[in-house]
């Protein structure tokens, strides 16, 4: 057993989310949104934490890392967990950090998440994209909303992640899942190659530049069902930053495109509950209606908000909205509402009242 498993169960056991390790510091975890010291390890060196980090890494994966400096790779310990790795270096040193990624994918009902997240994975075809920022548990969001494509329908299911983190088995639908780097030398080669690979389902793992933007989009417009991530919160600004990823010369033909193929957007953070003892997801809603297609078309995004607000018997919600039902509930505080609202004003009065 590498030494560096021993962290990866303590990780797990103390329910914490990411492990972090720098030279010239103890190795600490994220529990529950907030770093915590590793009980019983003291500071690492350089050169030990190098020992410790060549442990898990291949002899391609090493002489990557040490000509660039940084190495993205998954790492699984059987009945443990899949971990998705950062090496990287820093001013003192070498550093990595490393999220946890269940073996299990956590069904739908076990998240508490709207049920208009779960009739995305009855949609025949267009882009779903599903927002955030990093550590929001996008990724655990559309692993479960896979999972319930895989357990429904017998469809060809292709993922294209850098690298693969939750593990699909074959259910009802039969997967490839393409590890860039490894698989497939970039995620715009993998989506053209899906597009001819009768692909019902495509999972974009993150889509970090033009190319893929504009691949997805079209893979969407063809027929498939195109699920993807961007680093964006809420629905309008997701659509701008599409729009804004083209040349001023192509935007006006990709609203147009983006206008038919767009079918939903979930904007997902991640609060702490009101107890301290865990995190709960928040999110904003936006499904496909007959009048969003043309306020695309015509680049008028405020009109999104509107959208939304008269779309909420189909299960569609504004980020503070959904905020303030959580207050209600009393899961989350006002004040963790108040940090991730858009207008502050009517979460105020309620911290005032703390």
């Amino acid at each position: 057993m590498a030494r560096i498993d021993e962290l990866f169960h303590y990780l797990r056991d103390n329910k914490g989310s990411d492990l972090h390790l720098a030279a010239g510091l103890e190795p600490r975890i994220r529990v529950h949104g907030s770093l915590e010291a590793v009980r019983g390890w003291s500071v690492l060196t350089h050169d030990a934490l190098l020992s410790l980090l060549r442990e898990i890494a291949t002899d391609a994966q090493w002489e990557d890392y040490q000509g660039c400096g940084d190495l993205d790779f998954a790492y699984g310990l059987e009945g443990l967990a899949r971990f998705r790795a950062n090496f990287l270096r820093q001013e003192n040193g070498c550093g990595a950090v490393f999220r946890i990624i269940p073996e299990t994918i956590v069904p739908l009902e076990e998240l508490n998440l709207p049920r208009a997240i779960e009739s995305l994975a009855h949609l025949k075809q267009g882009l779903v994209l599903v927002t955030g920022p990093t550590g929001s548990g996008k990724s655990t969001t559309l692993a479960a909303i896979i999972d319930r494509i895989n357990t429904t329908y017998q469809k060809h299911i292709v993922t294209i992640e850098d690298p693969v983190e939750f593990v699909h088995r074959d259910k009802l639908s039969v997967f490839s899942q393409r590890e860039v780097g490894t698989d497939t030398e970039s995620f715009g080669a993998a989506l053209r190659a899906a597009i001819r690979q009768d692909a019902d389902v495509i999972l974009v793992g993150e889509m970090r530049d033009l190319e893929t933007i504009a691949l997805a989009i079209t893979a969407a417009e063809m027929g498939a069902l195109v699920f993807g991530t961007l680093h964006t919160n809420g629905a309008a600004n997701t659509v701008d930053r599409l729009i804004d990823a083209f040349p001023a010369e192509e935007q006006s033909q990709i609203r147009t495109t983006l206008a038919e193929s767009i079918a939903g957007i979930v904007s997902q953070l991640l609060l702490k509950t009101a107890d301290g003892k865990g995190r709960c997801a928040v999110n904003e809603i936006l499904l496909k209606t007959p009048g969003l297609p043309n306020v695309i078309r015509e680049g008028n995004t405020p009109m999104i908000t509107s959208i939304i607000q008269g779309g909420r018997a189909s299960g569609m919600q504004l980020m503070d909205d959904a905020l303030m039902a959580l207050v209600e509930q009393q899961r989350i505080t006002p004040r963790e509402a108040y940090m991730k609202a858009s207008n502050k004003v009517k979460f105020e009065e309620m911290i005032e009242e703390e």
